[in-house]
């Protein structure tokens, strides 16, 4: 039986986006109910480091090896950054820790945009790609830049040709978006919440293998207009490389009690998160298959040879 290691200090969470971002919200979420539950015995402390979509935050989590106090959120953007040379490294060169759950993304336009449903999006992209200026987060070759080529391939639009600015939040995004300056953000779902709310924003469509809830009851899936995007951003969370076993025990059981709680699964539901837990061993195969699957959708996207 392995021996669970304990903290001896400060832990910190890492979210490699700015407050209120998609690793933000995770962390927070989730630093708290350790916190309320107990389960870990020491003081916790989030830290926020944006840039580079979550790399920044890896990149410091590299600067710490061995050291079991300091873990990060985890999304995609771990193994685009290296496909895409915006680093060195991937998830192989980290400890996973943990896959938390499956944020779908929406594709959202302006109260007083003419773009009522998800066929005129995809005759805007057929008829001039270039011509319909978007915003998405957080980083150029994520699962948003993904989905918008599943989208844009469908259409028979030109993907070389999209017209994007990519910020490190969402929330950004959003903004860049209600000033004007682009026609349709698309991030994920729960970023949007405070706009569709405030009817500043309207839901044109969503990449969620069935309709989402609430809010968003009332736009389609792309899988019902007939176009082939099912595309999600996983978070999970990360640790530096060279943790042992019993470091990786240690954090297998708090996450796992943690994400078993009922303010965990409030926090999925509120949130229009889909829950896909795992724990460290089945995140690291988890992981090594999307780097595969990722791969193939960046040649799609001609980022890659």
């Amino acid at each position: 039986m392995i021996d669970i290691w304990q903290p001896s200090g400060e832990v910190r969470l890492v979210a490699g986006t700015p407050p209120g971002g998609g690793q933000d919200r995770p962390a927070r979420a989730l630093l708290g109910i350790l916190e309320r539950h107990g389960l870990v015995a020491a003081p916790l402390r989030l830290v926020n480091i944006p840039g580079k979509g979550g790399g920044n935050a890896w990149d410091h989590l590299r600067e710490h090896p061995g050291d079991a106090h300091i873990v990060a959120i985890n999304s995609p953007t771990v193994l685009t950054n290296r496909m895409l040379g915006v680093s060195d490294y991937d998830h192989a060169a980290l400890t996973p820790l943990a896959n938390l759950y499956t944020e779908y993304l929406v594709f959202a336009v302006r109260a007083d945009s003419p773009i009522a449903t998800p066929e005129d999006i995809l005759r805007r992209f057929a008829a001039d790609t270039r011509g319909l200026p978007i915003a998405y987060a957080t980083a150029v070759g994520n699962m948003n830049h993904i989905a918008l080529a599943e989208v844009i391939g469908h259409a028979g639009g030109d993907i070389a040709a999209l017209n994007a600015t990519v910020f490190d939040s969402a929330r950004h995004a959003c903004t860049h978006a209600l000033d004007g300056k682009a026609e349709m953000v698309v991030v994920t779902a729960t970023s949007t919440v405070p706009e569709l709310t405030a009817g500043t924003l309207r839901a044109i469509a969503v990449s969620a293998p069935t309709r989402l809830s609430g809010l968003f009851a009332a736009a389609p899936t792309w899988r019902e207009t007939g176009v082939d995007c099912v595309t999600g951003t996983w978070r999970g969370v990360i640790g530096p490389a060279g943790l042992d076993a019993a470091q990786i025990a240690f954090w297998d059981r708090a996450l796992t009690a943690a994400t078993a709680t009922q303010e965990w699964q409030d926090e999925l539901a509120g949130r229009h998160w889909t829950p896909t837990f795992m724990t460290s061993a089945a995140t690291r195969a988890f992981l090594d298959e999307q780097r595969v699957s990722i791969g193939g959708a960046l040649k799609t996207l001609r980022l890659i040879g």
